[in-house]
């Protein structure tokens, strides 16, 4: 019997992927490019029958005759998302994380994230690395790369509803993507926590900033606007609010208005995904109504059932990557970009990092086993 091949990988805790340098965010816009441009391609696999699914949950319920199992409740969830990506990376992965709304008072991250990532033919672990970094970069990326394809020319005014670290990614990315950028503007339900926000980001990208009274009032004269806001109730806009030429970017829910979905372009990460989380939601107790209420494009998915919209009208982001469909068509078209997450974002910032890492000697070498006990 020939002797069998020693298994190890490598770990990465969080001090080592900043040494790797996940915080970097010109980078990570450019590698999130490169992910959107495979997906344009066809390059890549996500979960489920149809290779597009967002990831697998586990739903609480709302009571058990269980002690210990959890309940359902605010953000409480745990998610596997898995994902093949082509190209130069080659490599599965998968991001699992939980996520619990109380955590904060425990001294802990609301979500605490791993990544992992492992060789596509022979299945061997490549790396297992911290993953709260890698999912806040990655998720601030995508508008970026939207804004670089999306945003008008010359735009010199952002506006950010929500000022979370979410969407302090996201300024960083837009900021990299569109340097014309004169003015950040901020609404957030806490003043004091929007003035501390500009300060720190308006001294650390040389920008104006201001602290605006309302959504209205940020939304005003934005060229481009990100929407990452926590809470109970999503944001609510108004078709009047957005300038014509104006960029929405959604990485948190807003409600928005039938006037406005009607009259913008709507450009998704990728749309497939939001179709797979109807037929998920389909099958839920609280059915396709929850869907609508909590999914970032549901009041697009509910103008789509009610028969209001063409979703053949609906680009993937992907797609105008690759020259296949154009991005912006002129400079008063007002275009909504919705994005949710996916596991190839992960997977490609992961890897990016992982080489990085290696060819830093970063890291610690995990051994699983010099020749596998059973063959």
């Amino acid at each position: 019997m020939s002797q069998g091949k020693k298994v190890e990988f490598l770990y990465l805790d969080e001090e080592n992927m900043i040494k790797a340098g996940v915080l970097d965010m010109k980078r990570c816009v450019e590698v999130i490019d490169e992910v959107f441009v495979l997906l344009g391609k066809g390059d890549y696999l996500m979960g489920g029958p149809g290779n597009n699914e967002h990831g697998q949950k586990i739903f609480f319920p709302k009571a058990s005759p269980h002690p210990n199992m959890p309940l359902d409740g605010p953000d409480r969830r745990f998610m596997a998302m898995i994902a093949y990506l082509g190209g130069r990376f080659n490599v599965c992965g998968e991001k699992w994380y939980g996520s619990n709304i109380i955590n904060p008072q425990r001294g802990l991250p609301r979500s605490i994230l791993m990544v992992c990532l492992n060789d596509p033919d022979t299945c061997e672990p490549l790396a297992f690395m911290s993953g709260n970094l890698i999912s806040a970069m990655r998720t601030g990326a995508v508008p970026g790369v939207g804004a670089k394809y999306l945003a008008r020319r010359n735009s010199k005014s952002v506006a950010l509803i929500g000022g979370g670290p979410i969407n302090k990614a996201c300024l960083l990315a837009i900021c990299e993507s569109v340097p014309s950028l004169e003015e950040i503007v901020l609404y957030d339900l806490i003043p004091e926590k929007a003035e501390a926000f500009l300060k720190e980001m308006g001294e650390r990208l040389g920008k104006k900033t201001r602290v605006a009274k309302s959504e209205a009032d940020a939304l005003s004269d934005a060229d481009i606007i990100s929407i990452a806001a926590a809470g109970s109730k999503a944001v609510s806009l108004k078709n009047e609010w957005l300038k014509p030429g104006s960029l929405l970017t959604l990485t948190g829910k807003a409600e928005l208005e039938g006037a406005y979905l009607q009259e913008c372009r709507i450009v998704a990460d990728n749309w497939k995904m939001h179709q797979a989380y109807m037929q998920d939601a389909r099958e839920l107790p609280d059915g396709v109504e929850a869907g609508y209420k909590n999914f970032i494009s549901g009041d697009i998915l509910r103008a789509l059932d009610e028969g209001k919209m063409d979703e053949k009208s609906i680009a993937n982001l992907g797609e105008i990557a690759i020259g296949k469909v154009q991005g912006r068509q002129s400079e008063d078209e007002r275009i909504l970009f919705v994005t949710s997450g996916m596991p190839v974002e992960d997977v490609g910032w992961g890897f990016e990092l992982y080489t990085r890492a290696k060819k830093m000697g970063l890291g610690q070498m995990l051994k699983i086993w010099d020749s596998a006990h059973w063959m």
